[in-house]
This record gives C-alpha cells, structure tokens and sequence, in this order.
C-alpha cells in the first residue's frame, strides 16, 4: 500500500508557504504523491452536489504543482482530477509537459468528466457532451505528447502540421489516472489510464468500483502497454491502519488521504501522524 496526501492546494494549502511545509512534511513522512484538487467556479449559493462553499479557496492545479516542484525532490504530483471538458486540450498538453519537465518527471496526470453544471455553463462548456470531449481530448494530448509530428482530427479537436516541445519527460508520457463512477468512466479507465481514482470512497464502494471496473475491461481494449490497472481511492475522514488494510485486501493499491485540519500546524501534525501509524507501518 503506498499513501498520498489530498488537497495540497485548497483551504490552508493555497497559502504558499503552508503548502510548502506540507509537502516537505509529506515527503519526509514517506507519502508518495501529493495531490491537488479542481473547481475553476463554484455555485454560490451552494448547492447540490456542489462539495464546498462558494467562498473556498482553490489554487489552479497546475500553478500549485509547479510551485511545489520546486519545493520538493522525489514525491509525485498529482491532479485529482483536473476536469478535463474544461480545458483546451492543446493548452493542457502543454502546461502538464511542463509541470512534468519543471519536477524532472513526477507528474500524474488524473482527469475526470465533470459533474457541476453551473461550473460548466459559466466556462461556457457542453455539459451534455463532456464524456465524449474527455475521451476525445485525452486522445488529441497524447497525440500531442508522443507522436512525431502530432495529428488529430476529431468531432471536436482538429490539428496537424504543428509541434510542441519540450515533450514530458517521462515516456511515452506521465501516467494517466481516470477518475469517476459511471460506466462510462470505468470504460475509459481501462481504455486510457495507468489507473483509475475514487474519491470519498468506503471499502465497500471501493469494491464495487474494481468490480465495475474489471467489467468495463470486457467492453473496451485495454493496450498492454499500459499494464494492470492500479487503482487509488480517498476514504472517507479518519482511515485507521486496520480500515487500511481492508483497501488493501480488496486490492486498493494507493490511499490518498483527506486530512480536515484547517491550520498549517494541524496539517503537517497530521502528515506526521498518518506517517508514523499508516505509511511506514502499511507501506
């Protein structure tokens, strides 16, 4: 079981120099990744299933994992998840090559479709569209990232004689990690991702998402080039060592957990915490 850490650009986090405590902190823990979440807008008044409060403060993913490269050697840098319909899929390409080169290869690159309408409309994104877009813009940046001269031409993406360097630098390119629950995403978890992501979930929901997902391994080609599906989930507040455990059984492969401190201090006593009780027990 390896362990990562949840929210490294939200609430405390977007402080930077908070942040950057935390992280160090992670990483001397022993946690291998830290990982940023993503809301562009939030519905104000809150509402369901919006999961904060129009006033929380969200650092850009890509802004906060290319500032913490510089503050960190060796853990993983996670969004989790960017919200792929969202986003130009060309400008995305090139802004996570870069995260990737400025932290010398330790991006991860998690994506899922979106589940806030309100978000999309003020974006002045499809809604009604988004899983399609997200399969198709996954296929156009790793276009974009792997071939020599890059070419795709979709339904809603079109490009060719154009180049973009530098390329990531890990290869064939930094690791995709698909998140949600729907079949849909299950399916492109297994057509595209070196793993697939669930957040708040229990051992109980954790296993009916492998059992979804080993489904939708039937209904899509998965290419070997990509090897086993590693799976990461966040559990819900307070996962001891034996809840842990349970994960592990079921074959969870990575807890990216969620801490509820709300000062600099809390947090990184958490982190050493969950480093002494959970990663360098578990790991």
């Amino acid at each position: 079981m390896r362990f990562g850490l949840y929210g490294i650009n939200v609430g405390p986090c977007s402080d930077p120099e908070v942040s950057a405590r935390v992280a160090r902190a992670a990483e001397a823990a022993g946690f291998d990744s830290l990982w940023t979440a993503e809301h562009v807008v939030l519905p104000d008044p809150q509402v369901p299933p919006s999961p904060v409060g129009p006033k929380e403060r969200l650092l850009d993913p890509l802004a906060s994992l290319a500032f913490l490269a510089g503050q960190t050697e060796a853990v993983k840098l996670a969004t989790g998840i960017i919200i792929l319909p969202q986003r130009n899929p060309v400008v995305l390409a090139k802004e996570l090559a870069s995260v990737d080169v400025l932290s010398k290869g330790r991006l991860v690159f998690g994506v899922g479709a979106g589940y806030l309408e309100p978000e999309f409309a003020a974006i002045g994104s499809d809604f009604s569209t988004r899983g399609a877009r997200c399969d198709e813009y996954l296929e156009a940046i790793t276009a974009l990232w792997t071939q020599e001269s890059p070419a795709h031409h979709g339904a809603t993406v079109s490009f060719s004689g154009i180049d973009a360097h530098p390329r990531p630098v890990q290869r064939p390119h930094p690791p995709i990690v698909v998140g949600g629950y729907a079949p849909g995403a299950f399916r492109r978890a297994q057509r595209y991702g070196a793993g697939h992501y669930g957040f708040l979930r229990t051992p109980e929901m954790a296993a009916a998402d492998r059992e979804g997902l080993a489904r939708a391994l039937g209904q899509v080609e998965r290419p070997a080039a990509l090897g086993e599906l590693e799976h990461s989930v966040t559990p819900p507040p307070g996962c001891d060592a034996d809840t842990a455990a349970r994960y592990a059984e079921i074959g969870v492969n990575r807890l990216v957990l969620l801490p509820l401190a709300r000062s600099a201090d809390e947090l990184v006593r958490f982190v050493e915490e969950a480093g002494e009780q959970l990663v360098r027990k578990l790991a």
